[in-house]
């Protein structure tokens, strides 16, 4: 029956690290997406360019979120 206990917790503590893996990734991803906005804003020539650096990083930061999200659902399975 200890091998069993071993197994789960080894199992367990694998999806744990992986799950944390996953959140230092979206971090990371999300870190990026701030700061390669705030280099195409300051670049922008225009209001226009301004925003859409505004949108391309509201955008970026919903893509690492979603694609954790994704990642962690299929973790779970």
């Amino acid at each position: 029956m200890e091998g069993k206990e071993e197994t789960s917790t080894t199992l367990a503590l694998e999806k744990e690290g992986r799950s944390l893996l996953i959140s230092m990734q979206e971090g990371w991803q999300y870190i990026k997406a701030i700061f390669t906005g705030q280099v195409k804003k300051a670049r922008a020539r225009t209001e226009q360019e301004a925003s859409e650096a505004d949108l391309q990083t509201a955008k970026r930061q919903v893509e690492a979120a979603d694609s954790a999200e994704e990642k962690k659902k299929k973790l779970s399975m």
